[in-house]
């Protein structure tokens, strides 16, 4: 008599082996930070007026890039000063600004940055269909003309670690010189936000759905 295994038809057979690989090697659940989450009561002095300004602006508390930066309280103040500046006074319209930031979350595959700023994107004017597009991975097919240049302008700095003539001409035509530096120090701060995220292994809040899927891109 043959076997069970040898009766199956090859797509039940798949199925079979499927699902009994999944229950053997289960999904690997998220990495535990590298960082101990810090509460208010745990700062020291140093650390404390920095946990003050975070607590008034953060939609995650002391967590995400802000608990590793808070081991470094003097680098960390520089760097809330920075991200002030590019988040909420930065010559760069917001909803181009969001944008910059998800192509480099996007690039790095940030799950933090994802989460936090593909609403804020959103909210600020970005069509949906545009960041649908570019967390697949894809150049966003209904960008409007500005959108466009920033995913051109980004894109080539972080990939070609360099701009082009043609690219910066339109730039030069959208936008005016302190756009254009800020636009830069934009992208290339969040670079260093994702390496920080990336480096403490800061994951999205607890009970909240990972913006990338383990396996996925």
């Amino acid at each position: 008599m043959r076997s069970f295994l040898g009766i199956l038809a090859p797509g039940a057979l798949l199925a079979c082996m499927t699902a009994n690989a999944l229950a053997a090697d289960p999904p690997a659940a998220a990495p535990a930070p590298r960082f101990a989450p810090l509460t208010m009561d745990q700062l020291n002095i140093y650390q404390k007026p920095l946990g003050e300004q975070i607590m008034k602006v953060s939609s995650v508390g002391l967590a995400g890039p802000y608990n590793p930066i808070l081991r470094s309280p003097i680098m960390g103040q520089r760097m809330f000063d920075l991200l002030y500046y590019l988040r909420w006074n930065s010559s760069v319209p917001l909803r181009l600004n969001e944008f910059a930031i998800l192509i480099i979350g996007r690039q790095w595959r940030s799950q933090v940055e994802w989460y936090a700023h593909a609403p804020l994107a959103i909210k600020a004017g970005l069509s949906p269909d545009v960041v649908a597009d570019l967390k697949a991975q894809k150049r966003p097919a209904t960008m409007q003309a500005d959108e466009a240049l920033v995913y051109d302008f980004v894109t080539e700095l972080t990939q070609q670690h360099a701009v082009s003539d043609a690219t910066f001409a339109r730039a030069r035509q959208v936008f005016s010189e302190q756009q254009i530096v800020d636009l830069t120090t934009i992208s290339g701060t969040y670079v260093t936000v994702a390496m920080i995220l990336a480096m403490g292994q800061e994951g999205v809040p607890a009970g909240k759905e990972l913006p990338f899927k383990p396996g996925e891109p």
